[in-house]
């Protein structure tokens, strides 16, 4: 197949295009490399600040539209998958879905569906819009649902949800938000990772626990690494000869896993109910989760017995208890780094995901046969 990839979220496309192409698919990403995190791309499309920038980052993709023609399949990170202005954005969708075979789209992370679901119906716990039946009302989530629900960002997304052949959502918060709309082509696919060599992991019991936490920029309140930094802090203070606690800010990925390397455990995503890329990423190297690792995130899977996230519910006095008992036996650590890669390797790795992709595509296919 030839595939074209359109944006970028915390490195899904880039390594997802690894996959495919290691599969013998023609792939090209273009993307700005989700910002500051510089994720490889093929067709580097960032943008410059301000008016000029938009309107210079305009031209560069009008004049890149002929290189996107002729694709069996597009797919979009996300409906803001080019830095410019929805209704700027529309038009290029219409003009990539004339010009190509099958369009897809990625629920990956925030949008309209997310947050509106979350915000109105509310089918999960907890989640980045709400505690139970509250909302939550800190800056972020604030702005995030003034931003997509009822705007031309919003209604740019229910578009191409309704005119994309595909959905493809990469955790179970997602497709919990698009398939109660369309369950006909809303499909889960676990997020790819490309596995690396199996960690050397010492088999004795360690004197301490090596803790590392990394901070997104502006987004700590919303994603809850502010009650998991405090909550490290409470333990590090009770228990100063057990853990050592290193914290990072807005580090780009590949200075984010340099950094992490070396470490245990990693606090990260309180509000999540799935271990997102940077987690998956750290297990990756038999380094555990701390964070979110909900029963559903299980089930979606098909898994009954590797379940090595140690899982807190979004509140400090969680994030304290499951933090010290893991401190207080350090004998757990041994076998739940083996089992973080091992459940990396089982259901994230980039070619088997890969394949489960190639599925999607061409089902996609079938279904326009059959009709």
């Amino acid at each position: 197949m030839k595939i074209l990839l359109i944006g970028e979220y915390s490195n899904v496309h880039n390594t997802l295009a690894h996959g495919l192409r290691e599969l013998g698919h023609t792939v090209t990403v273009i993307s700005n490399g989700d910002f500051w995190k510089n994720y490889p791309r093929d067709i580097d499309v960032s943008r410059r600040p301000g008016k000029l920038g938009g309107m210079l980052l305009l031209a560069k993709i009008y004049a890149l539209l002929p290189r996107m023609r002729g694709y069996d399949i597009v797919q979009f990170i996300n409906p803001l998958f080019f830095e410019l202005k929805a209704k700027r954005l529309y038009r290029i969708f219409k003009y990539l879905k004339r010009h190509n075979q099958k369009t897809v789209l990625g629920g990956y992370g925030m949008d309209a569906y997310w947050a509106y679901v979350c915000s109105k119906d509310m089918p999960l716990r907890y989640s980045d819009f709400n505690i139970g039946k509250e909302l939550r009302q800190n800056e972020e989530a604030i702005a995030e649902r003034k931003d997509w629900i009822g705007t031309d960002k919003g209604r740019l997304n229910l578009l191409m949800a309704d005119q994309c052949d595909g959905i493809v959502t990469g955790l179970y918060e997602y497709w919990r938000c698009y398939e109660p709309f369309f369950p006909e082509k809303t499909t889960f696919i676990p997020f790819p990772i490309v596995i690396g060599k199996e960690p050397d992991i010492p088999q004795e019991t360690p004197e301490k626990l090596n803790l590392f936490i990394g901070i997104s920029k502006n987004r700590s309140t919303y994603k809850g690494t502010d009650i998991m930094l405090r909550a490290a802090e409470k333990v590090k203070k009770d228990f100063p000869d057990k853990l050592n606690l290193k914290v990072v800010t807005g580090l780009p990925f590949d200075e984010y896993v340099r950094t992490m390397m070396g470490s245990d455990a990693i606090m990260d995503q309180l509000y999540s109910y799935t271990p997102s890329m940077n987690p998956l990423e750290a297990m990756n190297h038999g380094v555990i989760c701390i964070g979110g690792g909900e029963p559903e995130s299980y089930e979606i899977l098909g898994e009954t017995t590797l379940k090595p996230i140690i899982n807190v519910l979004p509140t400090y006095e969680s994030c304290v208890e499951e933090l010290t008992k893991l401190v207080i036996d350090l004998s757990r650590i041994p076998q739940l780094r083996r089992e973080s890669y091992a459940y990396v390797c089982k259901h994230h790795d980039h070619i088997k995901v890969a394949k489960q992709y190639i599925t999607f595509y061409e089902s996609l296919f079938s279904k326009a046969k059959k009709r």
